[in-house]
């Protein structure tokens, strides 16, 4: 092995190559993740102080943060096929443009009706973004080697969390009454409005696929072609290229139905994580903020090694369930927590290690199973089903928090979903495709 990737063998120009491609597009398509994730998650810490100000109940709250998920899984899929035929950068830069006039737009809701319209319009806005990123990685190198990439690029979310709550708590704190305008106000607009810019910078930054990438070599787009076009024979799995086969196959279903928990589970940790912090016993907005950063800085770390070890093992299935199952039993444990600051604090924390460290592998499986347009179709479909559960999921938790005054019901319903979630996927991942007819 150490002779074949010995330098200047064609083993050692692909390993170039590849680096080369991750230092181009994964840095720039992180900091594209941190924009849309922050000014998706960033009501978790601004419900903080418009709650009051505008006398919404916990219900209004889950309402709009289910609804941008209507939005997103509506137009998931026509984003995402549409992508397939006009270019990533196009994409990217459109969706990007639109997600963050309408988040900078919530800075000037006044009653329901505007918080649930902008919301349901900042996910149709940002539909199309993460499954048309996960699309564009396959593009770009195998199966292989796309569990780094993808959690890689996945570190946006963990990255974002801890940036954006401690910064909204600053935000929130020094700009309360400048210009007449609430501190939640400013963090609409000051986290929203530079995607905007970003958008632009998109355009003329990305490239689609590697054959009209100018800043890799003809030797190296050669290599790259001939890699993915041996991808399948290497790896002997049997992917679909028809939709139609694809969701005859129960790991289809597994990969759905596990979509739905995990993104019912983040939704749920942006979305209420500084409420679990205040109600612990913090009041101080600052360090609300930074305490809620935690659970991303431990999931980055954990994100990263199980991705690492996912790909050197070539394994899956079991790196992405057995995180997920650590986070169903922090979340289940966090009610035995409520009151105490280092307990929940605790908690959380073990949340972000167990849902952060499942994507890689995770995201990774669909184009493992998947190719041509059943994976363009198939990956929408399976990250629709984790938005439909993320539409439904926070209308549930709201319901159940002003009905009982208390998160505990909530934190167990996110926990069960999750825990089902991944064993099923432990079940029906490995089971065997039937033979395409």
């Amino acid at each position: 092995m150490a002779a074949a990737h010995a330098p200047g063998t064609p083993a050692a120009e692909l390993d170039e190559t590849y680096r080369i491609v991750s230092r181009r597009l994964i840095p720039f398509l992180i900091v594209c993740y941190i924009m849309a994730y922050i000014d998706r998650s960033n009501i978790g810490i601004a419900k903080l102080g418009f709650m009051d100000t505008l006398g919404f109940s916990e219900a209004v709250y889950g309402l709009a943060g289910g609804l941008f998920y209507l939005g997103y899984s509506l137009f998931e899929v026509p984003s995402n096929l549409w992508m397939k035929r006009i270019g990533a950068r196009l994409t990217i830069a459109r969706i990007m443009f639109l997600w963050s006039l309408f988040s900078a737009m919530t800075a000037f809701m006044l009653v329901p009706w505007h918080f649930y319209t902008l919301r349901f319009l900042l996910g149709v806005a940002e539909a199309g973004f993460f499954p048309g990123v996960l699309l564009y990685l396959s593009y770009w190198a195998p199966a292989a080697r796309r569990a780094r990439m993808t959690a890689q690029f996945m570190a946006a979310m963990a990255l974002a969390g801890i940036i954006a709550n401690p910064l909204g708590g600053v935000i929130m704190t020094s700009m309360e009454g400048v210009a007449g305008l609430h501190g939640w106000q400013w963090l609409f607009l000051i986290e929203g409005l530079p995607g905007c810019a970003l958008a632009v910078v998109a355009f003329f930054y990305l490239t689609n696929k590697p054959s009209e990438a100018k800043w890799l070599t003809d030797r190296q787009k050669t290599l790259l072609a001939e890699d993915l076009e041996r991808e399948a024979v290497v790896t002997g799995v049997q992917k679909h290229g028809r939709f139609v086969d694809a969701i005859k196959d129960p790991r289809f279903f597994s990969l759905a139905i596990m979509a739905a928990a995990m993104i019912s589970g983040l939704a749920g940790l942006a979305l209420w994580i500084p409420t679990i912090i205040r109600e612990s016993g913090i009041k101080d907005m600052v360090t609300v903020g930074l305490l809620s950063a935690l659970p991303y800085v431990f999931g980055v770390v954990a994100q990263q090694m199980i991705a690492r070890s996912s790909d050197r093992r070539q394994e899956r299935r079991w790196h992405a369930a057995a995180p997920a199952l650590f986070g169903a039993l922090s979340w289940l444990c966090l009610p035995l927590a409520q009151g105490n600051v280092v307990l929940s604090v605790m908690a959380v924390c073990g949340i972000g290690i167990g849902m952060f460290g499942a994507t890689g592998p995770f995201w990774s499986l669909p184009a493992t199973y998947l190719k041509g347009t059943a994976a363009a179709g198939g990956i929408a479909i399976i990250t629709t089903c984790g938005a439909a559960a993320g539409f439904v999921s926070p209308i549930i938790v709201g319901w159940l928090i002003d009905h009982t005054g208390s998160m505990a019901s909530a934190q167990i319903y996110f926990g069960s979903l999750l825990a089902f979630g991944a064993t099923l996927l432990v079940v029906l991942a490995g089971a065997k495709p039937k033979p395409a007819a």
